[in-house]
């Protein structure tokens, strides 16, 4: 497990010390990685299952990438399933096993938003038991709540890392026309909530404030005239960070790092798919955005953003489909890692096409590229 200091503090000022590692030496300097919608089909259930046990193991999928997603201070991501336990089924309405949250936590993911869509997909049990098998683990997490009163005291939630504090609040467009079970929550995507909570969360006076929105056209590579209205509006409210999922393809990323009424704050519409077994053309991948923040007295901002391409691989070992995220910069040159030139060639695809869109679209952000080594941002 990678070790990270990571305080979580609710409105209850409860700290929670989830690692322990030695002081970073640059204490006012925070990096932030933003992933994905993390899906759970049911191939993908099957690909986690331990023969003859019960028991799932999904710490494969990062083998590739432990390098990229356990290196910044806080990585935060979507998760697009419940944990509702048994029976575990994909699409329509998602149940995975806990597994998958504990190789998240595994690959140094530290905080999962789950207002999405699919949250209400297995009712009642299927909040509950997300909630409880996310605490169980020691998995910050927020978007979704038992009861009025635990969102009261739980929102916003609040990270911090190297003596800086990230408030997070999460919010979904829908949950598919199910009802929202009593006393459950499902923070919606309202203009005038979110306003609200904002107000709320910048009294507890964090550094950075991030809104992780649900949000968009399923499948529309340009944001929504609605998207791109209600981005500018929230970030004039108080928002520093807005990122976005949905979509299940990459749309832009705005870094106004030169705007004198958005100065220092960054839009990502939407992140594509993290992973999923979603294989058409532009889903079969997606991109994890890191930010690296400085403080200075009262002030932070951002010194520097990239992106990385990420595509899912799917070899079939032993007759069952597998997954594995791939970061594409280190693999894009190595046809020879694929026992099918097949899986190659769509991976080039995937890359081809995410580049032509983001180099066309993006404001500011630019991809970080494998070379020599190391990774480097591509300006």
């Amino acid at each position: 497990m990678f070790k990270k200091i990571i305080t979580v503090t609710y409105l209850l000022f409860l700290p929670l010390f989830l690692r322990c590692q030695t002081p970073d030496t640059a204490a006012q300097k925070i990096s932030l990685l933003f992933i994905g919608d993390i899906m759970g089909h049911d191939t993908q259930i099957k690909a986690a299952e331990i023969p003859g046990t019960g028991k799932y193991d999904y710490n494969g999928i990062f083998d590739y990438l432990r390098e990229e997603t356990g290196e910044p201070d806080l990585a935060v991501a979507n998760l697009e399933v419940t944990l509702a336990g048994r029976p575990y089924v994909g699409y329509p309405q998602f149940s995975s096993p806990a597994a998958l949250a504990t190789a998240c936590l595994n690959a140094g993911i530290n905080c999962l938003v789950t207002a999405n869509n699919h949250s209400v997909d297995r009712g009642m049990p299927g909040i509950t038991g997300t909630i409880h098998r996310l605490d169980s683990i020691g998995m910050p997490h927020t978007g979704t709540f038992t009861s009025t009163s635990a969102k009261d005291s739980l929102q916003p939630l609040i990270l911090t890392a190297n003596d800086i504090s990230v408030a997070i609040l999460n919010y979904t467009y829908g949950t598919n026309e199910l009802r929202v079970p009593q006393p459950a929550i499902v923070n919606m995507l309202n203009k005038e909530l979110i306003i609200a909570d904002i107000k709320k969360a910048r009294e507890k006076k964090p550094d950075i404030l991030v809104l992780y929105l649900h949000w968009g056209t399923e499948y529309d590579t340009i944001p929504s005239r609605d998207q791109t209205e209600l981005a500018d509006c929230l970030l004039d409210r108080g928002a520093d960070l807005i990122i976005g999922s949905h979509p299940h393809v990459l749309q832009k990323m705005m870094w106004y790092k030169d705007d004198s009424l958005k100065y220092g704050k960054a839009v990502v519409y939407s992140l594509g798919n993290f992973v999923s077994n979603q294989r058409k053309e532009r889903t079969d991948g997606g991109s994890m955005i890191r930010l690296e923040m400085v403080k200075k007295g009262d002030a932070i901002e951002i010194t520097e953003a990239g992106y990385y391409l990420t595509w899912v691989y799917t070899p079939i070992m032993n007759g069952i489909r597998k997954f594995y995220i791939l970061p594409c910069s280190k693999f894009e040159n190595d046809p020879g890692f694929f026992p099918l030139n097949d899986d190659y060639v769509q991976m080039k695809n995937f890359i081809s096409i995410s580049r032509r869109l983001l180099n066309r679209e993006n404001l500011n952000l630019n991809e970080y590229r494998y070379l020599d080594g190391r990774w480097t941002l591509n300006y």
